[in-house]
């Protein structure tokens, strides 16, 4: 047998002391996230990170680093999932777009409102990422390399 974890890409952005975090919809409950999904075959970790950013918010996600690689397993589905991370800036706004399926809304929360919505959190990366992010973790983004 073949094991073969999901890969997901997450933005980690910070503004004036506040994170973009997303609200949805997720098997009937209402959780937080930061703008993430999951990797498509035909993009870079970059391509698809600005991509599940501007389909989840509105907001057009500049990478400026590599935050981290995450491990996490959900017992709920008994599934493995690895996270890229990538922190950076918002260059722009489309408030009019039409976000993905299930996202009920973007907003800007900051870090005790996260705190406090831990039990509302889609897994425990979310604060994971934000603890990281202020402990000045960062990577350059060349150590991704995308070879076709």
């Amino acid at each position: 047998m073949i094991w073969k974890p999901n890969v997901t890409v997450a933005a980690v952005v910070e503004q004036d002391g506040k994170y973009l975090l997303v609200e949805e919809e997720v098997d009937g409950n209402q959780s937080f996230n930061q703008p993430a999904g999951h990797w498509e075959p035909d993009e870079s970790i970059i391509e698809g990170v600005v991509r599940e950013t501007l389909e989840e918010t509105g907001y057009t996600f500049v990478p400026q680093s590599l935050l981290g690689i995450y491990r996490w397993h959900s017992r709920t589905n008994d599934v493995i999932y690895l996270r890229f991370a990538l922190a950076g800036l918002v260059a722009g706004h489309d408030p009019t777009r039409t976000l993905d399926d299930g996202i009920l809304r973007a907003g800007w929360f900051g870090v005790d409102e996260i705190r406090r919505l831990i039990p509302r959190h889609r897994s425990p990366l979310v604060m994971q990422c934000i603890e990281d992010h202020l402990a000045g973790k960062h990577y350059p983004l060349d150590i991704l390399s995308h070879c076709d």
